[in-house]
């Protein structure tokens, strides 16, 4: 791999420093140019509530969940796919830039990624963001082009491509022709909305009070949205609310499935209407060429079977289906002569 010198006109550039950013509701990932995927952790941190300062982020953060003394408290900066804490965002974001930065001497490039549902006000957040960390430039790219361009979508042809890309925070559905999306939508909900309504769900049924890394651990040992072959089981530890002290149960994953089963349904009725509106001739495309999903929401058992069944079009799980959007805004860092005209607007400097 070249992480030297080469074309500068929109090929390589010296010491690989641009770089694409994926700030996701759950996770945040870094690729840098020339060197790939350098960064894969949670969007999460510990701030010190005393002086407002970062104690940890990412995967040091997660860690302390639920361990911290009073003064420290572990939060999300981002909610829905969106800013919601700018000053913590930034200390976040600079804390990875810099554990990634190959050259302090030049100021990089950057693609960030965004929702296609977002704002001006938030999109112009995130580019604030990215500027104070150290960006030259801030190019935006849709959650759903990157995405499908991760997903090696033949997203130039004429012939349609569907994308849909379950995130943390929110769900991008789009159809992709010619360079450009003919359609999308993006709706506010994703894999935290399923952690919710797991706790939610074991409250109400069990009368046990779960934490998130507990939630998390159900959705990704036993959840399913269709029935399967062999269900599962798992056993889960809890705070009675009653009694207030630790009680273990075992959750089937038919029970989780009823649990998350509103949130699932609100996923696939996008995707339905995004396929209603969708003009003739590249719903055509579609019945041959599909559904491809990608985001980490995908990873969550029967999504194939059950689209296939509610749209009767091919559906499939692209590969490493969870690096889909920053390996897509990756390849546009790599190569911006290529890829520059479907970035979204004039970039932000």
């Amino acid at each position: 791999m070249d992480t030297g010198g080469g074309r500068r006109s929109g090929g390589w550039t010296p010491l690989g420093r641009d770089l694409a950013i994926d700030l996701g509701t759950a996770t945040t990932q870094v690729h840098v140019r020339g060197r790939g995927i350098v960064l894969d952790e949670p969007t999460l941190v510990a701030v010190d509530t005393r002086t407002g300062r970062l104690v940890a982020a990412g995967t040091a953060a997660q860690e302390m969940l639920g361990r911290t003394p009073d003064r420290v408290v572990t939060l999300r900066p981002l909610s829905d796919g969106v800013i919601t804490d700018p000053d913590v965002t930034e200390q976040m974001l600079r804390h990875f830039v810099a554990r990634v930065r190959p050259s302090r001497l030049v100021r990089p490039r950057a693609v960030v990624c965004v929702p296609s549902g977002v704002t001006a006000v938030e999109r112009r957040a995130l580019e604030d963001a990215a500027i104070r960390c150290g960006a030259r430039s801030v190019h935006v790219l849709e959650e759903a082009m990157a995405a499908a361009i991760g997903a090696r979508l033949p997203v130039e042809s004429a012939r349609a491509s569907m994308v849909v890309d379950m995130g943390g925070g929110t769900t991008d559905v789009a159809v992709i022709s010619l360079g450009g999306i003919v359609n999308a939508r993006s709706v506010r909900v994703g894999g935290d909305e399923v952690d919710e309504a797991v706790v939610r769900g074991v409250k109400e049924t069990h009368g046990l009070l779960l934490g998130e890394r507990s939630a998390d651990d159900i959705k990704l040992r036993a959840g399913s949205v269709w029935p399967l072959a062999q269900e599962l089981t798992v056993r889960v530890r809890g705070r009675d609310l009653e009694t207030g002290l630790p009680r273990t149960i075992e959750l089937g994953s038919e029970e989780v499935r009823r649990m998350i089963e509103p949130v699932t349904a609100h996923v696939v009725e996008v995707v339905r209407l995004v396929l209603d509106v969708c003009p003739p001739e590249l719903a055509g495309d579609l019945l041959d060429s599909g559904v491809v999903l990608t985001g980490g929401g995908a990873l969550l058992r029967g999504w194939t079977e059950r689209l296939r069944h509610e749209l009767g079009v091919p559906v499939r799980v692209a590969d490493a289906a969870e690096h889909a959007v920053i390996r897509g805004a990756g390849a546009c860092v790599d190569d911006f002569a290529v890829l520059r005209r479907i970035l979204v607007g004039a970039p932000r400097v």
